[in-house]
C-alpha cells in the first residue's frame, strides 16, 4: 500500500455514483425513433465517480462522498470502488434506488446522455458534516451537479474555512450554481453550460462578460471549455486568460470527457501547478478519454497524460537525457 508521502495532492470529491448505461448507435434517435445498437456497456459510473477515478489514476489521494441505494445496482459500487483503488469510506447507503442513466453515443462520438438521480439527491449537508476531518485535510474539493446543493455548500464551506481550494463543475447545468459561488474557487463550465450561466445572470452571451459577473462574486477562475476548440481559464487576480488548444484525436464516445478534464485540472492544482500546465494536462485528459466506448477504462493514466500533455520537443530533450 501507497505510504502517505507518495501522494502529491489529496482530493476530496462530493460525488455521485450511477449505474451507467451505453449504447452505441449510428446517429442519435429522433423522436419516436426505435434505434439497432451496435454495442452496449453496463458499468459503474456518475460524475462524481468519474472524476473520484480520473483523479485516482491520476496519482491523487482520492476520498469523498458517493451516495447509493439498497438495491441491486448498488452492489456495483464496492467492486468498482475495489477496481479503482478508492476507498469505500466514500460509500454512503441509503434507502431506495441507486442512481441509473442511459447515454447514446453516435459513430461521430456525439452523445445525448439521460441521468436518474436516485440515491445521489438524498445526499445531505450531513453527510459532508460527517466527514468533516477528510474534508478540511483535502488540498482540493471537488463537486459537481449530479447530487443537491446542500452537500456541496457544506463540503465547500468546511474547505474554504480552512483556506482550501475548491472546484465546482456544475453539470447537469441548473442555476443554483450562482448560490455556491462566494465558496467555490475555481468554476468550471462547458460552452452550453456558460450560456446558461450567462443567461442567470442576464449578462451577455460571451466568455469576457460571464467572467467578469462570475470572478466578482467570489472564485478565483472561470474555466470555459469548448470541445474541439480548446479551453480558456479566467483569472480574477491576473490582467491576461490562458488558453488551452484541444489535443487533436479521433473521437469515439465524448461521454465522460468533462469529467475527466475536471478531474486533470483540480489534480493538477492541487499539486501546485502553475494554469498553463494544469489546463495542458485537463486537456490530455480530456481528449484521452473520448479515444474509446465507455468511460471507466477510457479515463488515462498519469503516464498516458503526461505523454499527450508533453510537447514532442520536450519529450526528444526528455529521451536524450535519459540516454
Amino acid at each position: 500500500m501507497s505510504q502517505e508521502r507518495d501522494y502529491r495532492a489529496r482530493v476530496f470529491v462530493v460525488g455521485s455514483f450511477v449505474a451507467a448505461c451505453s449504447v452505441k448507435v449510428d446517429a442519435l434517435p429522433a423522436p419516436g425513433e426505435t434505434l439497432a445498437a451496435s454495442d452496449f456497456r453496463l458499468e459503474a459510473g456518475g460524475k462524481g465517480f468519474n472524476l473520484a477515478v480520473a483523479a485516482r489514476r491520476l496519482g491523487a489521494k482520492v476520498d469523498g462522498l458517493l451516495a447509493i441505494g439498497d438495491d441491486t445496482l448498488g452492489h456495483l459500487a464496492r467492486p468498482a470502488l475495489d477496481s479503482a483503488d478508492l476507498p469505500h469510506s466514500m460509500l454512503v447507503p441509503l434507502e431506495g434506488p441507486t442512481g441509473a442513466g442511459v447515454g447514446f453515443i453516435a459513430a461521430d462520438g456525439e452523445t445525448c446522455l439521460a441521468v436518474y438521480a436516485g440515491a445521489n439527491a438524498r445526499l445531505g449537508a450531513r453527510h459532508a458534516a460527517a466527514r468533516r476531518a477528510a474534508i478540511a485535510g483535502a488540498d482540493l474539493v471537488l463537486a459537481q451537479f449530479e447530487t443537491g446543493d446542500a452537500p456541496i455548500a457544506a463540503a465547500f464551506s468546511i474547505a474554504r474555512e480552512g483556506g482550501r481550494r475548491t472546484l465546482l463543475n456544475p453539470s447537469p447545468f441548473r442555476a443554483a450554481c450562482v448560490d455556491l459561488l462566494p465558496w467555490t474557487s475555481i468554476l468550471c463550465v462547458n460552452a452550453v453550460e456558460a450560456a446558461s450561466l450567462a443567461a442567470s445572470f442576464g449578462v451577455a452571451d460571451g466568455d469576457e462578460s460571464l467572467a467578469g459577473a462570475v470572478l466578482a462574486r467570489g472564485p478565483e477562475a472561470l474555466v470555459v471549455t469548448a470541445g474541439a476548440a480548446g479551453a480558456t481559464a479566467y483569472l480574477r487576480d491576473a490582467p491576461f486568460t490562458v488558453r488551452q488548444p484541444a489535443f487533436p484525436v479521433t473521437a469515439i464516445d465524448t461521454l465522460g470527457a468533462g469529467d475527466a478534464f475536471a478531474a486533470g485540472l483540480a489534480v493538477a492544482l492541487a499539486e501546485g501547478a502553475g494554469w498553463s500546465e494544469a489546463l495542458r494536462l485537463a486537456a490530455a485528459c480530456g481528449a484521452l478519454t473520448t479515444t474509446a466506448f465507455g468511460v471507466f477504462d477510457a479515463l488515462p493514466t498519469r503516464e498516458a497524460a503526461e505523454r499527450m500533455a508533453t510537447p514532442a520537443s520536450d519529450r526528444a530533450h526528455q529521451t536524450a537525457d535519459s540516454e
